[in-house]
């Protein structure tokens, strides 16, 4: 079933943040935004031993959460993060693409919980836990 054209436009917008464009995060599914988002390691997201910069994983941890959250949202709300942990699990090369999936373990009326991943291959080598705070769009 197609998203309809507000989710359309606010999961383009998330696209179009330039940090996102920088880093060329992409979605998994273009008909299914929840499916999360992959990236390719590269010189925008490295650090300097050439490895995956562990605060670009956050970032994308924080926008799979949102991704994943998106459909839930009415379309007078937003949410912006309340809370990240997330664990580096093992380090990533240059050149790999890094896959990273959420689950929306609980929604409130102002508070949801999200629960993500990044896999190289299939690999797990970080998780999280997002919170972020439901809030009104302006």
């Amino acid at each position: 079933m197609p998203a309809e054209p507000l989710t359309d436009a606010r999961v383009q917008s998330v696209l179009d943040i330039p940090l996102h464009r920088f880093l060329g995060v992409e979605l998994r599914d273009e008909h299914d935004p929840a499916a999360g988002i992959r990236f390719r390691v590269g010189t925008s997201s490295e650090n300097p031993a050439r490895l995956l910069h562990g605060g670009v994983v956050y970032a994308l941890l924080d926008v799979a959460s949102f991704l994943a959250l998106l459909p839930s949202l009415g379309p007078d709300e937003h949410a912006v993060t309340h809370d990240v942990a997330a664990s580096l699990l093992r380090p990533v090369s240059s050149g790999a693409t890094v896959d990273v999936v959420a689950t929306v373990l609980r929604r409130g009326r102002a508070v949801a919980f999200m629960r993500a991943e990044a896999t190289v291959d299939g690999v797990l080598v970080a998780s999280g836990q997002v919170t972020k705070s439901v809030v009104p769009l302006r």
